[in-house]
């Protein structure tokens, strides 16, 4: 099964569009000094609390390389924390070409077993390409991401020659398109040009997206994932409960919006 249905398979047994995005720091504690084996226990509560609501997760990988070997081994025992079944993105907008490119493929889907990961196109389809090879394994080009500064670059006719390259490349129905909620126009309007392929829609929550609003235009010929971080990750007094009443009141949002 192609990426993208499994995607969408996933989407529809689960009744969720939510991605819990796993970006645990220190910094984001209320006292702000949690050292390792605490952000530990917290990123292996947030999958319990969210198991079976979630439809995906994406691990930023800066947060855990971020302790070096330590934390590369920390990311290995997410990922197996985390249940089968369950899409897992590996977040490390990787843009590089030729056989970097191909290593970070080898690395990301062979190494870690990802199922999708974020890749950057600014070097052209040869950034892209090593992470399409497979059908069973997607890759979620941005296209319009939900910075402030997004608009420096991401705009006109990059986004046009982005989609077009999402298209052309969607061979093995694996492609997808990063596309911020914090751009609603821009997302209606990506929505319209790029039938068929799934959205990874970041910024709803804390960067102020709108939910309603990016999930029925991103689902709106296509698959769409919202992913939460610290709206969740880091919701009420940060207890198991919190963080499961925070996912589950999201996912009741989503299937109101959209009546799944």
């Amino acid at each position: 099964m192609s990426f993208n249905s499994r995607l969408s398979e996933r989407i529809h047994r689960t009744q969720s569009n939510l991605c819990v995005g796993l970006d645990i720091a220190p910094e984001n504690f209320p006292n702000g000094n949690a050292d390792l084996s605490d952000l530990k226990d917290h990123c292996k509560k947030v999958i319990e609390a969210t198991s079976g609501i979630a439809a995906a997760y994406k691990p930023n990988l800066a947060f855990f390389e971020r302790w070096g070997s330590e934390g590369i081994r920390w990311l290995e025992e997410t990922i197996d924390q985390i249940p089968d079944g369950t899409i897992v993105i590996g977040d490390g907008k990787r843009g590089d070409i030729g056989n970097t490119a191909n290593q970070y493929a080898k690395s990301m889907f062979d190494h870690f077993g990802f199922d999708a990961v974020t890749v950057n196109p600014f070097m052209g389809r040869d950034a892209v390409k090593p992470f399409l090879s497979n059908p069973e394994k997607g890759a979620f080009i941005l296209c319009r991401t939900s910075n402030a500064s997004a608009s420096d670059l991401q705009s006109g006719d990059v986004i046009e020659r982005t989609i077009q390259l999402a298209l052309d490349m969607n061979e093995n129905d694996n492609a997808g398109l990063v596309v911020g909620a914090t751009a609603p126009d821009e997302l209606k309007d990506i929505r319209k040009k790029a039938q068929g392929l799934p959205f990874l829609i970041p910024g709803v929550g804390a960067q102020g997206g709108d939910l309603e609003s990016s999930l029925r235009n991103g689902s709106a010929g296509g698959s769409a994932l919202i992913n939460v971080s610290r709206g969740i990750s880091f919701a009420g007094d940060l207890s198991e409960q919190a963080i499961h009443d925070a996912a589950d009141e999201y996912v009741n949002k989503m299937r109101n919006i959209i009546h799944v």
